[in-house]
């Protein structure tokens, strides 16, 4: 019998690169785009995995290797039968590698060849991570996708340093292949390993990094070090130098970003995943986003509206709330209106992938973009 494959382009639009495509692993199907809620220590904070899977209708969710080897440790998570078990969660996991956090690191960490030395944030121990290390850990945690271990490069960083980084992180991947290919999945079921492209806002070092990558064949690829300070507009230039090199016939996954708008420049540019912690960041801060704008739920126009907070939204679970009530909650520091703000924020986001995903599919991706990316920039 042959086997499914890992990736299979479902449609492509006719106007522009946005493909629609489905990832097989062995905790279910991923339909693409896709957008991953961040669950960083196990959990998307303020919300329930029955609210993840039944309402926002999240397929995928995404765990950090740096704080869940800091907190439980991958002795519990092993002794659990991975992450999976431990949090509950049965539908598909990705793991970063935690390189961004240890680089965000900049006043407690020093780096070498052999990898870093930092300190927890949580006790101040001196810890190491090589990249041998962290494929460990990651095998350990039981991620269905993991990322090499590399490092992000400042989105402001100079030539040089970006070439030298970018060839440190091609070093160490080649340690995390070595590692990753020695050794066993620690559970029932299949891992796959994606590289990074790094490469700042270079073109040269990123299609240099592209073609690199591109000729190890593993299951998939990310893009790493953009949204990570440098303009807009290069990390779109960024991604497209990278895509026409990348296959395609493997899944694309742009790390860290972000916007709606963004989401969508990027799906136009032949992305397939993402993830952020803007939805419930912003969430707890107050800020919605809807398909007619941007709302910041503390501003008293809101007082007396009793719509609700999204009225165009066809799949939200929060329909029986209106922004006067949720309003008030913020002002009464009520968690509950932090908490109804994430998990509209995470629904509007995998709703959003899901109408691009059926435009994609009807071709007409590029011509339905244009007519909502102004409504969705607004400031309500």
């Amino acid at each position: 019998m042959s086997q499914t494959p890992f990736f299979q382009l479902n449609g492509t639009d006719t106007c522009s690169k946005a493909r629609a495509a489905t990832i097989h692993t062995d905790h279910g199907d991923i339909q693409t785009p896709i957008f991953m809620p961040v669950g960083t220590v196990g959990t998307v904070k303020g919300v329930h995995f029955r609210e993840l899977r039944d309402d926002i209708k999240a397929q995928i969710i995404l765990g950090n290797t740096y704080h869940l080897y800091l907190r439980p440790g991958t002795d519990i998570l092993h002794r659990a039968g991975g992450l999976h078990r431990f949090e509950g969660w049965e539908r598909p996991i990705l793991t970063d590698s935690g390189g961004y956090q240890v680089f965000s690191l900049t006043a407690i960490r020093k780096m070498r060849e052999e990898g870093v030395q930092f300190s927890s944030h949580i006790d101040g121990r001196k810890l190491f991570f090589t990249p041998e290390s962290v494929m460990d850990i990651e095998r350990e945690i039981g991620a269905d996708i993991v990322m090499a271990f590399d490092e992000c490069t400042p989105g402001t960083a100079d030539y040089r340093y970006a070439r030298e980084s970018m060839e440190r992180t091609h070093r160490w991947l080649d340690r995390c292949i070595a590692r990753f290919d020695s050794t066993s999945d620690v559970y029932d079921y299949r891992q796959h390993l994606f590289p990074i492209v790094q490469g700042c806002v270079y073109a040269d070092l990123r299609q240099e990094a592209a073609k690199r990558l591109r000729d190890l064949d593993r299951d998939g690829y990310a893009i790493g070090g953009l949204a990570v300070g440098e303009p807009e507009q290069a990390m779109y230039d960024m991604i497209e130098v990278v895509n026409e090199i990348l296959p395609h016939d493997k899944p694309r996954y742009l790390m860290g970003v972000g916007t709606p708008w963004n989401i969508l420049n990027a799906i136009e540019r032949g992305v397939d995943m993402f993830d952020c912690v803007m939805p419930t960041r912003n969430g707890r801060n107050g800020m919605i986003f809807t398909w007619n704008g941007v709302m910041n739920m503390r501003n008293k126009k809101w007082e007396d509206q009793f719509t609700e907070l999204d009225p165009d939204g066809t799949s939200f679970v929060d329909h029986q709330y209106t922004r006067a009530y949720v309003r008030h909650l913020i002002h009464s520091d009520e968690m509950l209106g932090l908490e109804i703000l994430s998990i509209h924020n995470l629904a509007f986001y995998l709703e959003l992938v899901r109408v691009a995903r059926q435009h994609i599919l009807d071709g007409d991706f590029a011509q339905w973009k244009q007519a909502v990316m102004p409504e969705l920039q607004r400031r309500l």
